[in-house]
């Protein structure tokens, strides 16, 4: 029964959460690296700006260059890979710090890495590629909706890593 009611603690909350962040973003990273043409076509053409309305004022922002292109896509890997690594390993430190009630290394290396998606998925699909790039006048390569779960998530994840534990009173 003692093990069940630790289930409904912050710190298991927090490392549920992180631990669910993380498994997302590995295999959003696996899954670019695996099936690299998929999400390289998506990045092409958000980039390219050609399901765009094309309105003259916008469309000098486009990057037509496969290199660059391809060079843009590898950093967003490289970034998923970075992510989903400082999140296993913030997964890793809340098991340890539940065993030894000490949480700070687990609370910090998770606010890296809940950045780190608030980051890719906030400033770089909202801001860069929303915004920048023109990415909500597509119909056919939109990737709003989707990064709005990892915003979301994120940030929700973010905000229960860091709620005060405090005193509580016992039932």
């Amino acid at each position: 029964m003692d093990r069940l009611l630790r289930l409904g603690t912050l710190p298991v909350a927090a490392a549920a959460l992180t631990g669910t962040v993380a498994l997302s973003m590995a295999l959003v990273a696996f899954g670019n690296i695996t099936d690299f043409g998929t999400n390289q076509q998506f990045v092409q053409h958000v980039l390219a700006m050609d399901t765009t309305f094309k309105d003259p004022q916008l469309m000098w922002r486009a990057v037509t260059s496969p290199a660059l292109q391809n060079a843009a896509y590898i950093a967003i890997i490289a970034w998923e890979v970075l992510t989903a690594s400082v999140l296993l390993l913030a997964t890793w430190l809340w098991v340890v710090g539940l065993r030894r009630k000490a949480y700070d290394r687990a609370r910090r290396t998770s606010t890296a890495g809940l950045v780190m998606v608030l980051l890719l998925f906030g400033l770089g699909f909202f801001g860069i590629g929303g915004e920048w790039f023109a990415m909500w006048q597509s119909s056919d390569w939109n990737g709003l909706d989707s990064a709005l779960r990892y915003v979301v998530l994120a940030a929700f994840a973010l905000i229960v890593v860091h709620l005060p534990e405090g005193t509580r009173r016992a039932d």
